[in-house]
């Protein structure tokens, strides 16, 4: 039996692609409009008559077919083009131009015109009479180079014809569909058309391909449908595990106010060590903190510097020490303090770290890192850490620069107060003492 020349070519040309599909992830939706009774079609494949296709034409489409299998396109269309040449293209029946035009298009296509590749389509279609499994194809392949070339309109219009013509349209063609609608920002159909791809996929216990669920994940996203969001992506975990994944889940999750979840989800990530970017273990370490569980926050830091995936700035220092503060760890705190402080640009952190070395009864150092911060500058409250070095004077036994501290402190009013009380306690302290000296 002699098959329609060009065929083979027609599905090679569309393995190419075809791949632009999934890279575009884009869909759409086909409406009602489009989904109706197709009695018409299906009238229309019963009453069409095709031409015989005669073998001497045959024969010519073979010999070209066989230069374009051997990649010889200059022979091919060389043979293409005395088949039409002078009154040869009239001695041709409408099935007989058919086969000659679509092997010209898989000429241009070769040769990457796509534009020429789309003009010999067309004219494919336009032949009448031809078979109805041809017309469909052609159509098929019509909308596929439109979107190679991103005319993505005039590619959604060709694909709704073609499903005007096909009785069973599979999920492919839908997601193809809905990419030409995402492309022209109709989300509402794109998402619609990606929803029936994936649910004909599950109806058949098949499992529908990644692209096809992140494009669903954008289009709830970008509807602020968290839920469904979600849903998609514990569908993505469960059957394509990648960090994205749980890092985009966490994120949702901050979307909604869900801080336990979206801990959750970053932890467990971290816990794979599927996180290997500074930001993303800066991050584990902030919902720690926020969900008032510091020591592993310090852990999380620790390690991370340890492995050197997070960077050594001022601020991961600072959070690193803060955590360990906050976990009651102050000698592991002080060293990534003293560092922050080092790596900063203002004196405010050494400010913090002066109040680090009171607490823990470092009173010179106090005062070394209070006095360098003040004249570093950009302390973001001199009259806070004036008081820091107040108390350190003064649990060093000298008043007098402890006094001095405290009034520069006491000339803001939100210190003053606080300031004032302690000049008073160390004039009644100077007084005691003297007394016992008297005593004595």
């Amino acid at each position: 039996m002699k098959r329609i020349l060009g065929t083979a070519f027609l599905a090679v040309a569309m393995t190419g692609a075809g791949v632009v599909v999934d890279q575009a992830l884009t869909l759409g939706w086909v409406s009602s409009a489009h989904a109706q009774d197709k009695s018409q079609a299906k009238k229309e494949r019963e009453t069409r008559r095709t031409p015989a296709l005669r073998n001497k034409v045959y024969e010519k489409l073979a010999e070209a077919q066989a230069f374009a299998e051997a990649k010889d396109y200059v022979s091919a269309q060389q043979v293409l083009d005395q088949m039409i040449a002078g009154e040869g293209k009239r001695a041709l029946n409408s099935y007989e131009l058919a086969n000659v035009y679509n092997l010209y298009a898989f000429l241009r296509y070769s040769a990457e015109d796509y534009k020429g590749a789309l003009r010999y389509y067309r004219q494919v279609v336009a032949q009448p009479d031809i078979p109805l499994a041809m017309e469909i194809n052609t159509k098929f392949t019509v909308a596929q180079l439109y979107f190679v070339q991103e005319e993505w309109r005039p590619g959604i219009d060709a694909l709704l014809e073609w499903f005007e013509l096909s009785d069973k349209p599979n999920a492919t063609a839908y997601i193809l569909l809905a990419q030409g609608y995402y492309q022209i920002k109709d989300y509402d159909s794109a998402l619609n058309n990606v929803e029936t791809a994936i649910s004909m996929y599950e109806v058949e216990g098949k499992l529908p391909k990644e692209q096809w669920y992140n494009l669903a994940r954008f289009l709830y996203f970008d509807k602020n449908d968290h839920d469904n969001a979600l849903a998609t992506l514990y569908t993505l975990i469960e059957y394509y595990p990648k960090k994205q994944y749980w890092v985009q889940a966490s994120h949702l999750y901050g979307e909604k106010k869900d801080e336990p979840r979206q801990l959750a989800m970053m932890e467990t990530a971290y816990l794979q060590g599927l996180l290997d970017k500074s930001s993303e273990l800066v991050q584990v370490a902030y919902l720690y903190l926020n969900a008032e569980v510091p020591y592993p926050a310090a852990k999380v830091m620790e390690q991370g510097f340890k492995d050197e995936l997070v960077e050594e700035k001022s601020k991961n220092f600072e959070l690193t020490g803060s955590a360990w503060r906050q976990a009651q760890e102050v000698d592991k705190a002080i060293p990534n303090m003293e560092k922050a402080a080092e790596l900063s640009e203002k004196g405010e952190l050494y400010t913090r770290l002066g109040n680090v070395y009171l607490d823990s009864d470092q009173h010179q150092k106090a005062i070394g890192a209070v006095s360098k911060g003040l004249a570093k500058g950009g302390v973001k409250r001199p009259d806070s850490a004036r008081l820091v070095l107040g108390m350190a004077h003064f649990n060093l036994g000298d008043y007098k620069s402890a006094k001095k501290a405290f009034r520069d402190a006491a000339k803001d009013k939100r210190s003053e107060k606080y300031a004032r009380q302690w000049i008073r306690y160390i004039a009644s302290e100077e007084e005691r003492q003297k007394e016992m000296a008297r005593d004595i």
